[in-house]
């Protein structure tokens, strides 16, 4: 049986790299690629794919994103993430989201093509390296409200810009910068919100 796969990632070389390394597997075909998050669910289901490959960072929505609206709306279809970005917070929310699997983009061709075999199957399939470093970082600290506040707060925007971005008061960002600040370990919000980018949890 063949396994039908998509490609999303927003730099067309990447697709096209992964796209001729799965093709010489007798039993992958790469029937769909979109570059961004937002095209992922309805290239699925128009042309019956098995398994998604999502890259993290696209525009739209982001590749987490795109695993939990394929959990949904798709439960069918399996998402295993690819990315460049090897963040141990990452990890964490793709899993949580209902990706299948995830793996780091230098992962060796034949391992690749076995992870979407595998992840076909219905097992999950884990960067061990990242797998570790998940386990000794330890879960992420930052609650939902605190995590849309620094992806906010990334842009530079104000407090002003930002409680209106999100429909809180002022002083409630604050007091969510100030909870984000003491459990990244920082001292402004700006550091606050690298840290937590780096770690994956935003």
């Amino acid at each position: 049986m063949t396994i039908r796969v998509l490609l999303a990632d927003d730099q067309a070389l990447v697709r096209g790299a992964l796209a001729a390394l799965l093709d010489l597997e007798p039993d992958l075909q790469v029937v769909a690629q979109v570059g961004s998050g937002t095209e992922v669910v309805g290239a699925a289901r128009e042309h019956a794919v098995d398994v998604c490959l999502l890259d993290i960072e696209m525009p739209g929505i982001d590749g987490i994103e795109a695993a939990s609206r394929l959990s949904r709306e798709l439960p069918q279809c399996r998402s295993l993430v690819v990315t460049t970005f090897g963040r141990p917070g990452y990890l964490t929310r793709a899993l949580e989201a209902g990706a299948s699997g995830f793996v780091v983009k230098d992962t060796p061709a034949d391992e690749l093509a076995d992870a979407v075999r595998r992840v076909h199957e219905g097992l999950r399939v884990v960067d061990p390296t990242l797998a570790a470093t998940t386990l000794l970082d330890g879960p992420n600290p930052l609650t939902t409200r605190e995590s849309e506040v620094l992806r906010e707060a990334l842009t530079g925007a104000p407090v002003a810009t930002i409680a209106s971005n999100v429909h809180l008061s002022q002083g409630t960002v604050r007091n969510h910068l100030s909870a984000a600040i003491g459990k990244t370990g920082t001292t402004t919000r700006a550091e606050a919100a690298r840290v937590a980018r780096e770690r994956g949890w935003i």
